[in-house]
């Protein structure tokens, strides 16, 4: 299951991009990637574990602005059709940087 963070913030005064940018790291280090500007998703095991995220992303939300949570499966997931553009995967699938113990 994917968590998808769709946000629309605003960013007029100080303390409303000082808002976005402290939303911004908490998806961060909480594990979510950027899948574009404005859109995080993150990998989930099961429903009981995402409703922990989105009340954790309840409780870290800013004050201001829009901010939307979308649950969907894997296999929705996989279906995405890149209309213009390519996916930028964050993941390695390589072993170019492998190191042997």
């Amino acid at each position: 299951m994917r968590i998808m963070v769709l946000f629309d913030l605003p960013v007029l005064t100080e303390r409303q991009r000082r808002d976005y940018r402290e939303f911004r790291k908490y998806l961060i280090k909480s594990g979510f990637f950027m899948l574009q500007e404005s859109v995080y998703c993150k990998l989930v095991q099961n429903s009981g574990v995402a409703d922990v995220i989105q009340e954790s992303i309840r409780k870290n939300k800013p004050a201001e602005g829009l901010v939307q949570i979308l649950r969907v499966t894997e296999k929705q997931y996989s279906k995405m059709e890149y209309v213009v553009g390519e996916n930028k995967s964050c993941v390695l699938d390589t072993d170019e940087r492998l190191v042997i113990l």
